[in-house]
Order: C-alpha cells, then structure tokens, then sequence
C-alpha cells in the first residue's frame, strides 16, 4: 500500500497496533499536558472552568480526532497531514499544513520537555530546597532535550518498547494518584467549590475571555495524537491501527484526564496556597498539602517519568515528520534532513534539529514571565490549523476522497463540519492576549512565532518549491473505494 501511495519503504515495520496507539495516549499525556497546564487554568477561570472546560472541550477535539483518523485510514504515511493535504487540495495547500504541522509538534517539544523541567525543580524544592531561575531552568530543560535526543537515536524497537512502557505508566500512575487523592486526606472540597469556583487572576476584565483563555488546557492536553499517523510507515496494518489509535488515544485520555483533575480540584487543602506555591507548580502543593512531603515526592517522580516518556515520543513524533517533509524536499537542506541511519533506520539528522529547534522556542523564558503557556499556545496554533485543513479539504472536495478501511459512514460531514469550527475558533483564540497589561514579560509571542514560520515558508515557497515533490496515489478512487466497502466500518 505504501508503494500505491508513491513512497519505498525505509523505516522498520516494528510498531503493532498497541503500539501505535500507545504512542499517541504518551504524547497526549494526562499526567503531562493536563497537570503543566493545571496552575494555568486555576488562574483563568479557576475549578469550574478547568472542569467544565475538560467537558465541553474534550467531545469537540474528538470530533477533529475522528475526521483526521478517517483521512489517515486512506493515507497512512509518515507525513500525515500534509501529505492528505496534497492528496484533497494542491501542493499550495500541502505545503502550509506542513509547516504548520511543524510549528506544532517543535511547540510541543519545547512545552513537554518545558514543562519537565519545572516538575523536576518542584520536586527539587521539596527533596533539597532549591530555588530555580530562568538560568537553571533553560539548563535543566537543555539536559532533558539531550536525553531524549539520545535515546531516539537508539532505534525504533526502543521506540516501541517504551511507548508501549509509557501508556501502561501513564494509566497506572493516573490510577495511583487518584486513589491516592481519593483516599487519603480528610478533607475534600465540596462540589459545589470543584464546580462553580470562579478565579480570574489574568488581569482582564471580561469573565467570558477568561473562560475562553482556560480553553487552552484541553486544547493542548489533547493535542498531538496526529503522532498515530506519523508512525504509521512503522506500524504494521496501519490502515485501521493508525485510525484507532487516533481516535482511542484522545478518548481514553479525555476519559482519564477528567477523573484526573476531578480527583486534584476535591483534594485541594488551601486555595490560596495552592496558586502561591513556593514549589511554582500547585500540582506539587496539592500533593503535599493532601498526602504529605514523603508521598508528594514519590508522586512527583511517577509524574515526571511519564512526563519524560511523554517528551521522549513527542520528539519521535517530530523527527519522522520532519524526515517526511524533507523527504519531499520541503525544507532548505533536504537531503541532510531525510537522512536515514543504516544500522537503527532512525532519521538521525530529523532528530537533531527538532530538539534544536525546540531549545530556541524556549530562550525567551530567560526573561517573559509567561513563556510557557505561550509555548503552550505555539503548539496548539500550530496542530489545529494543520489538523483541521485536510478535513476542511475533504468536505469541499468530496469526490477526491474515497474512504480506507476505517471510515465514520454518514456521519463524516457532520463531524467534520464540527472539527473545522471548532478548529477555527481556537486558532484564533490563542493568538490574542493571555494576560493584562500586556507588557514585555507577559506579551504573547505566539503571533510572531506564527508569522515567522509562515513567513519562512512563503519564502522558501518562491525560491524552493521546484524541489518539493510530494507523490500522488497511484491507486485509483474507485479501488480505494471497493476496498472500503470490504472492509470493516468503525462509528
């Protein structure tokens, strides 16, 4: 199949099913991506937000997850997004999803392994007192992209061997932590403090743009399952595993991450407290003040592993697509990108430069107070776009698209014409302010981040797209199309 779809297998066909839905449920993360943005959300908006946030946003993402893994299903490639992209609208469209593509998942690299560093500096705090900066931070932070640097360069069986690692971690240790919220402390919150507590310590007046400013936690939390499709060229029956594990990953990790930040919000001793936390992450404070110094730290080391798991496949996720698109010619200096390791077939050169990239995305923490969350917004800009355009695409051009063996029936268009609002709404959410007065250490740069990545592709757009050659299917629709009638139908 992949041969039909213009490409020769390189990479090792290693990945099961199980596999590659790991993977995704690790870059999702609930013990990542919903706990470095839970200090976030008590800020704006506070417990109701934070919970009826996860509620509301949580069914809309899994509308987009589903649309892009019908896509997938037809198209499993290891350039995703814009290789669909190329498929149902032109090489213009293709090659501006893939750099938004990009953005996304070298965001998602500096946020996850980011947000690392400010877990390993609480727990720090806890175990010996120490008190970050920005300096120590940036050091930490470049210690954590070396490490995952070097063990994605070990080979793609160590791939799937710790991702797989990782969504057994990650649920146990979710299930851990709950219980242990559950159980322990004397004191829980009422429901009514869980679910119509109202904080706005963003410095804007309009409580309904606070609201829609602690949107950003479910919309990163549940980011970067597209990582199915990326390793889709490793996995074995990727047509229906790479779709399943997009559409699984987001729905156990929506499942999970509710009951995860139900079980933080009910545990909270002192509110107060908790947002004024000497440890800078009121995930440590929770944990101390409910469970004790000793257990806080026990837990906050299963957090951190998952959390490194979460980065360490997140990079994978980053080098194979920078590997695809450079494959395709669509970066200066292609043939240095795409190529691959004779003894581990890993993209060793791809991988490099996405842990490059992403400690560059991270400098400016050296003096914004909030760096992270607009590293954060940097990533989510990034991935909707580019998850919502082939979906986009498929709608207005129908009789390009015939459905792979995964497909969602009658109900595509509807859940498609969902994903793409949806989709729409919150990328240009999250280029306006997070915070007021906006000033030089508050100012969101996830505008200019934007701009230069767009701006570098319209440029590299006029002088290089002569060499950009991204392979048409060879399988006709009418082909395709009988294939997927024989083949299973999932809704």
């Amino acid at each position: 199949m992949l041969k039909e779809l213009g490409y020769t297998q390189q990479l090792h066909r290693r990945m099961g099913a199980f596999g590659n839905f790991s993977a995704s449920l690790s870059v999702i993360s609930i013990m990542s991506g919903t706990l470095l943005l839970f200090g976030y959300g008590l800020n704006s908006g506070g417990p109701a937000v934070v919970v009826w946030g996860w509620l509301v946003g949580g069914p809309l993402v899994l509308c987009l997850a589903a649309a892009l893994a019908e896509i997938t299903s037809r198209y499993p490639t290891s350039g995703g997004l814009y290789y669909m992209a190329r498929q149902l609208g032109g090489e213009r469209w293709s090659w501006y999803t893939g750099w938004l593509n990009l953005l996304g998942l070298l965001g998602g690299i500096a946020a996850q392994d980011y947000g690392i560093a400010i877990f390993t500096a609480a727990w720090a705090n806890l175990q010996c007192g120490f008190v970050p900066t920005p300096g120590s931070l940036l050091v930490l932070y470049a210690v954590i992209l070396a490490l995952h640097a070097a063990l994605n360069l070990l080979g793609t069986r160590l791939l799937s061997v710790l991702t797989s690692l990782s969504a057994w971690w990650h649920l146990a240790g979710a299930v851990v932590i709950i219980g242990a919220l559950t159980l322990v402390p004397s004191h829980h919150q009422p429901a009514g403090f869980v679910f119509s507590e109202f904080t706005n310590n963003t410095g804007w007046s309009s409580s309904m743009y606070v609201i829609l400013l602690g949107m950003l936690l479910p919309c990163f939390a549940l980011a970067g399952y597209d990582t199915s499709a990326h390793l889709s060229e490793e996995t074995n029956g990727a047509s229906v595993a790479a779709a399943r594990g997009i559409v699984r990953s987001v729905a156990v990790s929506w499942i999970a991450g509710g009951i995860l930040l139900a079980a933080l919000l009910f545990a909270i001793q002192d509110y107060t407290g908790t947002l004024s936390s000497e440890t800078g992450v009121p995930v440590a404070q929770i944990l101390l003040d409910a469970l004790g110094v000793a257990t806080a730290k026990a837990l906050l080391l299963v957090i951190i592993v998952a959390q490194f798991l979460c980065g360490y496949t997140v990079t994978a996720s980053a080098s194979r697509m920078i590997y695809a698109f450079a494959r395709d010619g669509a970066l200066p200096g292609s043939a240095h990108w795409r190529k691959v390791n004779r003894r581990t077939a890993v993209p060793a050169n791809a991988v490099r430069l996405a842990v490059g990239v992403a400690f560059l995305l991270a400098l400016p923490s050296l003096y914004s107070a909030s760096a992270f969350s607009a590293v954060t917004a940097i990533s989510v800009v990034g991935f909707t776009p580019a998850y919502a355009i082939p979906v986009l695409l498929r709608l207005r051009h129908p009789g390009r698209f015939a459905p792979g063996p995964w497909h969602l029936g009658r109900w595509s268009r509807p859940i498609g014409w969902v994903a793409v609002l949806w989709a729409a709404g919150v990328t240009v959410l999250f280029l306006l302010p997070q915070a007021s007065p906006v000033t030089a250490t508050t100012f969101n740069y996830t505008p200019i981040a934007l701009l230069v990545a767009l701006a570098m592709a319209a440029l590299w757009w006029r002088f290089g797209r002569r060499s950009y050659d991204v392979p048409r299917s060879s399988s006709s629709t009418v082909n395709a199309h009988d294939r997927a009638e024989e083949a299973e139908t999932i809704i």
